[in-house]
């Protein structure tokens, strides 16, 4: 192999590509990460972290995501704060372009996880964090007995509402249509709650609010009438859109455009592999995807040692 071939690389700085890279040092692959411009995924729009292992007290998330980067930066990793902007994987050794240049690896980790459809207001993203969520298992508990809302009419609008009821006093569903989009079963459960009510035909035009939510502005889509409804958090549960574009063409993509997987981590091509939520649109959580970073990063490494064994005999 031609002596600038990296062993790997990382694409992606969540969880995921962290704990990648943190095992990948300890490997001995000596990993480059491609962090992105926008680096450390969702959790750096999120406040209170306290479900994440061995820290008693809540951490912020964009705390907890620089002690994963400073852990993987004293084992070795080298990152690189560059957007990738195009991948050949039908070369080999596998081609990373980026604005600087292209990197030669012989195994990649795809990383680059997911993001959450928003409503598209300023009043949303400044309250982020602070009563407006996108993850009802993550933030949740925080609304104990309080008043909620949620955003949407799918599975996962129905799955979040549901789940919220195990804190809050009240749970309100705010739904464009007037009828649910969610399959029957989850629909069934949904609506025979008696915390959960509805708003019908009508969208958030609106979040509430000075440093925390206090309520949102809701608009009748048929009638025009908007009112404001009291409130203490907002779940946002309208989709994820995976950042997927730039390997449309080289692996394998399921219907929703998530990479999709085999045998654990593995893409469609041999020596590409896969982490975190750019592939898991069931769990969601930085738990999991670090769980996914460790998995993919033994993966990939018996996978390099092979090909570096072939090399040395040939």
């Amino acid at each position: 192999m031609e002596a600038k071939t990296e062993k790997l690389v990382i694409i992606g700085s969540g969880p995921a590509g962290l704990t990648a890279a943190i095992y990948g040092c300890r490997a001995d692959l000596e990993p480059l990460v491609y962090m992105g411009t926008k680096y450390g995924g969702q959790l750096m729009l999120t406040s209170e972290v306290e479900n994440f292992p061995g820290f008693p007290d809540p951490v912020l998330g964009p705390d907890l995501i620089s002690k994963m980067k400073s852990q993987a930066e004293r084992l070795g990793a080298r990152l690189v704060q560059e957007d990738v902007v195009r991948v050949d994987f039908k070369k080999y050794p596998f081609e990373v372009y980026t604005g600087s240049g292209v990197t030669r690896a012989l195994a990649v980790i795809l990383a680059t996880g997911a993001n959450p459809r928003r409503l598209n207001m300023q009043s949303e993203m400044r309250l982020m964090g602070k009563g407006v969520s996108n993850c009802a298992v993550c933030d949740g508990f925080f609304f104990r007995g309080k008043k909620v809302a949620v955003v949407g009419g799918g599975d996962t609008a129905m799955e979040e509402a549901t789940f919220l009821t195990k804190f809050a006093s009240a749970v309100q569903v705010i739904h464009r249509r007037g009828e649910l989009r969610a399959s029957a079963a989850l629909k069934k459960e949904a609506m025979a709650n008696p915390k959960i009510s509805f708003i019908w035909d009508s969208a958030v035009t609106e979040v509430l609010g000075d440093g925390r939510v206090q309520g949102a502005r809701v608009k009748n889509l048929k009638t025009g009438a908007e009112k404001d409804v009291s409130l203490d958090g907002l779940f946002v549960a309208i989709g994820y859109d995976p950042n997927t574009e730039i390997f449309r063409g080289q692996v394998e993509l399921d219907p929703k455009g998530y990479i999709a997987v085999r045998n654990g981590t593995e893409s469609s091509v041999p020596g590409v592999f896969v982490a975190g939520d750019v592939h898991d649109f069931r769990y969601r959580q930085a738990i999991t995807a670090a769980a996914d970073g460790c998995k993919a990063l033994l993966d990939a490494e018996k996978f390099v040692k092979q090909k570096l064994e072939v090399e040395l005999v040939s």
